[in-house]
């Protein structure tokens, strides 16, 4: 198994995708805080990109973590993205950028990012599947990973093509457990057929498990018991062949709320279980657009559209009934691309995790925002 070998403390780690921000620059004294509270409550697990946070992501970590701990008290996660080389003699360049940028000299966990149909192809013609194992033979990297965004068909294919993969992080959560974009179920049954240990993203998607329409959270409060995090981390949880869930806690309320039921996690009894039943429900005949935020969509959109918030603007709208998301909607676009300005050209949906048809929402949008 790979927690003993690698002295992870808990199964909950600390998603750094979403870090508490002051404008565009990462709130270093406010991360720095929830670093020092993860580790003091004993959780070591840390999980980044390159590509988070502009890149900010890795330097925090650097200055909050790396420079302030010793390298055997923590358990150290970052990724191959494909979007940030173009030949197979930029991955070892790309690589020493990270080491340097995160202040180490090895990674515990190295995996491919976001591995889907899309960008497999590249990751085989780059040859990363054998830089990666020059590296575990280097001693770089202790574990060969990846995380993955596609059908469970894909990941039984490439698992089987790629025994050397170690373990996989696929998206699951209570929602996505049988959503027929997701697939969450069957991604999870293929890693337990190959025997890979699985590491959970998105287990609250994005906020969206916190955030609840009144009519979702009216079921959870009716318990008299935990936060809506709690229900959907301990959903999480209680599945077998979970080796760790990640938890993007963008400030010291979410970190001390996680961390109060995750110290010593137990299992939903079986009213919670009919209540979270009930609120997929309930969520499953809202029309709200499932955006985690992740921001995949923007990177490659050549009108620079703000897709996410976007449809933040519209949930608040169609969800919550909120009189004030018109007005939302036009200073997020006062100074930037609107709606209608979208051209069609497709490349958010393939890069979107959740296979969000999103150029059929911004016709929608188009029709309720602008006209």
């Amino acid at each position: 198994m790979l927690r003993p070998y690698l002295n992870v403390k808990q199964n909950f780690g600390f998603g750094c995708m979403r870090l508490p921000m002051k404008g565009s620059e990462v709130d270093l004294e406010e991360f720095q805080k929830m670093v020092d509270y993860f580790m003091k409550n004993g959780f070591n697990y840390f999980d980044t990109a390159r590509v988070y946070t502009e890149g900010k992501s890795e330097l925090a970590l650097r200055e909050c973590l790396t420079k302030k701990y010793p390298r055997d008290s923590y358990v150290f996660a970052n990724k191959l993205s494909s979007p940030l080389f173009s030949k197979e003699e930029d991955l070892e360049p790309l690589f020493n950028k990270q080491l340097e940028s995160t202040g180490l000299t090895y990674f515990d966990f190295y995996l491919l990012h976001a591995v889907g149909k899309r960008n497999y192809s590249k990751y085989v013609s780059c040859k990363c599947f054998e830089f990666m194992k020059k590296l575990k033979e280097e001693g770089k990297i202790k574990h060969l990973c990846m995380s993955f965004h596609d059908t469970p068909e894909f990941l039984d294919e490439i698992l089987t093509n790629h025994p050397e993969i170690e373990a996989v992080q696929i998206q699951f959560n209570y929602l996505d457990y049988d959503n027929p974009n997701v697939r969450s179920k069957e991604c999870y049954e293929v890693c337990v057929k190959h025997n890979k240990p699985i590491i959970v993203m998105e287990p609250v998607k994005g906020g969206s498990l916190v955030n609840l329409s009144p009519k979702a959270q009216k079921i959870f409060s009716s318990l008299n018991g935990g936060s809506n995090a709690s229900y959907a981390l301990r959903y999480v949880s209680s599945f077998d062949n979970i080796f760790m869930i990640l938890s993007g806690m963008s400030d010291m309320s979410q970190m001390q709320d996680n961390l109060s039921f995750m110290k010593d996690v137990r299992p939903l009894s079986s009213l919670e279980m009919h209540a979270v039943e009930n609120v997929v429900n309930t969520i499953k005949h809202e029309k709200s657009i499932p955006c985690t935020k992740c921001r995949y969509c923007v990177d490659g959109c050549p009108m620079g559209i703000n897709i996410p918030e976007i449809f933040s603007c519209y949930n608040s709208s169609i969800v919550y009934e909120s009189w004030t998301a018109k007005a939302e909607y036009n200073k997020i676009t006062e100074d930037s691309s609107k709606a209608s300005d979208c051209i069609k050209c497709g490349q958010c949906e393939e890069a979107c995790p959740q296979h969000i048809k999103i150029r059929e929402y911004l016709s929608i949008i188009v029709s309720h925002f602008e006209n």
